[in-house]
């Protein structure tokens, strides 16, 4: 069983379809896309105080664009949408941080005279 499972995967590795699926602005197109949210993941841990609300909110919007786009080309670009399904969620949580450390945690440190 693994050995066919095996043996058809490597067919499908050798195939001009992948081959061609390799070269193809279908593949590196996301595979570079992919830095976006690698960086909003690995920026999670630092200091909200560096956190751009108005590019992070630009980066909501381009990722939730470009999640519609490769949903809607054909052949669909999973990875694509995969890249932007990511990136979008990376920035949600950083636009989240960035409200609370501005807003909220500021409210808290100066408590409105009476």
């Amino acid at each position: 069983m693994a050995s066919t499972l095996a043996k058809k995967l490597a067919e499908q590795l050798k195939s001009k379809e992948f081959r061609d699926y390799l070269m193809s602005t279908h593949f590196w197109g996301p595979v570079a896309n992919w830095g976006i949210p690698i960086a909003a993941i690995a920026d999670i841990s630092k200091d909200p105080k560096i956190i751009s609300p108005t590019m992070t909110v630009a980066l909501c919007l381009y990722s939730a664009m470009f999640m519609r786009f490769a949903w809607k080309v054909q052949p669909r670009n999973m990875l694509l949408f995969a890249c932007h399904f990511t990136n979008e969620g990376a920035q949600l949580t950083q636009l989240t941080r960035s409200i609370k450390y501005n807003y909220v945690d500021k409210k808290k440190d100066n408590p409105p005279k009476e």
